[in-house]
């Protein structure tokens, strides 16, 4: 199984960046999908969620500016980051995880860097 992500870059405070992350190898139709974020020196967090049902949960963070989102014919999952803020810097992962099993990937992360 392989997570490949895409879409990070530098962008200026206010901005927006629109994360891809096409995943092969898995039977993407029944995985949950997230974003998390890791900050330097800092534990992994939890950005948004998505399950195999549409069902979608964000961190407090990032409600109301960020949209997690996945389209299962492409087997891909995206999250638009809109209003972004210089404390949104970090390396972006995204995650896959069957509920009930062992089966849980990641991919390599993605960086995203918003100036002030």
């Amino acid at each position: 199984a392989q997570l490949v992500e895409s879409g990070g870059g530098l962008v200026q405070a206010g901005g927006s960046l629109r994360l891809s992350c096409a995943a092969s190898g898995i039977t993407f139709s029944v995985y949950n999908m997230g974003w998390y974020r890791q900050f330097p020196r800092k534990e992994r967090e939890l950005v948004a969620t998505i399950t195999s049902g549409g069902t979608t949960n964000y961190a407090d963070s990032v409600k109301g500016r960020f949209t997690i989102s996945r389209d299962n014919a492409k087997n891909t999952v995206f999250l638009q980051t809109n209003s972004l803020r210089p404390e949104d810097t970090a390396v972006y992962y995204c995650n896959a995880e069957a509920t009930g099993t062992f089966y849980e990937y990641w991919g390599q992360g993605t960086q995203v860097t918003v100036s002030s």
